[in-house]
């Protein structure tokens, strides 16, 4: 049986079936100090979860890789102690304060990006559910990470959000156990392609063929959802208001493109022209939703700047 030292320096590679071993190894004892701490019931599972997700996340952090267990402990204990701090579900975002602290400067926007596009953490994601999966792109890997932006963008309460969330971590942590068995998407690549296909479409639209790129990729029926509410159906009324746009001297540019199974986000800022500099807001979320490979529905939103 391999150490956990060994299996610590494979997972922070990238080995999915190395990070599914360390944590079902470890998942008996992280149990077993969420429930001195906690005692019996949903808290003390939360707080595993919330360990896995954090050793998701951070594996890059464990220095020691022999010491990993007790880096484990560390992160439950933690987790408990937030949980009865304040008696509720730790929001998302704070998940990172949770974990010890590296030997060393640690940046989080370093770890991200050499993480989060893992192929083991989007094989995880692609688990989830459509509604928990969306959640989880939008907090995580877009700047739409506000629970009220979330909520409009998915047309649902806040409440709504942070009960997807809580149920994205608890079913997240199982998925990343079960990933240690089965073979994983390329989701780099993935997204590397759906970028391709939001560049060419955006050059079209600047060129005067945007009705042409759109009629290769989307469904003619597509649904398309306006940040005002207003449906649509087709993209000639979003071919119309493209070139409308344009013609007023306003430009997309291409900020971030996130994809996962059955749906791709762009995240684009709006340059308007120097004489009319609230022409449009300063950016636009697409959220495009696929069915056999087609974008079907479409729903789209300004985030505040």
């Amino acid at each position: 049986m391999p150490a956990d030292a060994d299996l610590v320096r494979e997972a922070q590679s990238g080995d999915v079936h190395a990070l599914g071993l360390l944590l079902a190894r470890h998942q008996a004892g992280m149990r077993a100090v969420a429930l001195s701490i906690l005692g019996h019931g949903p808290d003390a599972e939360d707080a595993v979860q919330e360990a896995a997700l954090i050793a998701l996340r951070r594996i890059g952090d464990v220095r020691d890789p022999a010491a990993l267990a007790p880096w484990l402990r560390t992160v439950v204990r933690n987790a408990c102690r937030m949980q009865i701090r304040t008696r509720t579900p730790v929001p998302v975002g704070d998940l990172e304060a949770l974990a010890p602290p590296p030997r060393g400067e640690s940046d989080l926007e370093r770890l991200l990006d050499r993480y989060a596009m893992r192929d083991w953490v989007w094989h995880a994601v692609g688990e989830l559910s459509p509604d928990l999966r969306l959640v989880m792109m939008l907090r995580y890997f877009t700047e739409v990470t506000a629970y009220e932006h979330i909520a409009e963008l998915c047309a649902v309460p806040v409440g709504t959000v942070r009960s997807r969330l809580s149920q994205a971590r608890a079913k997240l942590s199982e998925a990343l156990l079960a990933t240690a068995s089965r073979a994983h998407d390329d989701v780099a690549a993935l997204t590397d392609a759906r970028r391709r296909e939001a560049e060419e479409t955006l050059r079209a639209a600047h060129h005067g063929s945007f009705a042409q790129a759109l009629a290769a990729l989307w469904s003619p029926e597509v649904e398309v959802t306006w940040p005002q509410g207003k449906r649509t159906k087709g993209f000639d009324y979003l071919v119309t208001a493209m070139e409308r746009d344009l013609g007023d001297g306003v430009r997309h540019r291409l900020a971030n493109v996130v994809a996962g199974r059955g749906v791709v986000i762009w995240e684009n800022d709006l340059i308007n022209p120097s004489d009319d500099p609230f022409h449009c807001p300063p950016a636009v979320v697409w959220v495009n939703f696929l069915e056999a490979g087609r974008v079907r529905r479409v729903r789209l939103f300004h985030p505040v700047r």
